[in-house]
């Protein structure tokens, strides 16, 4: 009975081998058909069959989800009832969503421009260096770790313990101020600097990507650029400032705007270390808090769209500089 029961397994696998193979060659011999069919063809209808899908994609999974979005901002938190621009007005105006509105705009200007000037000065610094390859594969590290297991590591980095008595600190940060004669700090309670330690967080996994990025533009700049500039005497600082900076422009760009967008969807580093509490949430965050946990979907829909406006300005942004860049060459 066993010895049947195995046959039939491997007649079933062998059966399965054998229907996908006839049905990779059937697949190979419609292309190649339809390679030389190609020819005769009109262009339009192979442009049609090419765009079509991802058109329909386009519309169906972003277009028609973005403009049902704009219309439930527009009503109540049940979606009955028609109430024009109240949801942005609220969004606006309240002192809760004004700090959410302050957060991001702290998130979206410190953590690009901070993780984009570290990751150039590591780039130049470790630049054509003995131990180039392991001192940036120390610093891209976090890139490889999620935002949530960042968040928890970091989370320990904060830990805080009343000082009393002989309570040994098990936060790397809080022990290293006791060690200094401070005394304990409440990283993540205290108000306005826990958001600055968040913050802190998405440097730390940014700045590598920053480090990666810039430091094949830097390798990419013409030798002779270089040396003509040492030439005139320039070196250290002149060279950084004239020759790094101008020629890796299109890439800092790049990196700026790329790191910007990121940080304007951030929501798991506020979810897993502060749930948005002690005035740490920022947009991202408070929609996902209106639309699902407070179940306030106009309120939630209109934080979404103005997630959506703060995004247009970087995007723009980044296309011109990329057509500046590319009429140049």
């Amino acid at each position: 009975m066993d010895w049947f029961i195995h046959a039939e397994t491997v007649g079933h696998k062998f059966a399965l081998m054998l229907v996908a193979i006839l049905l990779f060659v059937g697949v190979m011999g419609a292309i190649l058909f339809g390679i030389d069919k190609l020819k005769k063809v009109p262009t339009w209808a192979v442009v049609a069959a090419f765009l079509g899908p991802t058109l329909l994609f386009v519309v169906f999974g972003l277009v028609y989800p973005g403009l049902n979005t704009i219309k439930a901002s527009l009503y109540d938190a049940k979606g009955n009832e028609f109430v024009g621009l109240d949801n942005y007005v609220t969004a606006f105006t309240q002192d809760q969503f004004q700090t959410v509105l302050r957060n991001t705009l702290l998130w979206v200007v410190l953590v690009p421009l901070v993780a984009t000037l570290i990751g150039l000065v590591y780039a130049v610094l470790v630049d054509r260096t003995r131990f180039e390859s392991m001192a940036k594969t120390l610093i891209f590290l976090p890139m490889a770790i999620s935002l949530v297991g960042a968040s928890i590591i970091w989370r320990f980095v904060y830990e805080f313990r009343p000082d009393q008595g002989n309570i040994q600190q098990i936060g790397l940060a809080n022990q290293i101020l006791v060690w200094l004669g401070l005394d304990p700090y409440q990283f993540l309670l205290n108000q306005p600097w826990n958001t600055l330690f968040l913050i802190a967080v998405m440097i730390w996994i940014q700045a590598g990507f920053a480090m990666t990025v810039l430091s094949a533009a830097i390798k990419a700049i013409p030798d002779d650029i270089t040396e003509a500039a040492r030439l005139d005497g320039l070196h250290g600082i002149g060279m950084f400032r004239f020759i790094t900076v101008p020629s890796i422009r299109p890439a800092l760009v790049v990196v700026l705007t790329t790191i910007a967008m990121g940080t304007l969807k951030v929501f798991d580093i506020v979810r897993t270390m502060t749930g948005g509490n002690f005035n740490t949430s920022v947009v991202a965050y408070e929609f996902y808090t209106q639309s699902f946990r407070a179940q306030n979907a106009g309120l939630g829909a209109a934080l979404a769209v103005i997630l959506f406006v703060l995004v247009i300005p970087i995007i723009v942004y980044n296309v011109r500089q990329l057509r500046l860049s590319e009429e140049i060459r």
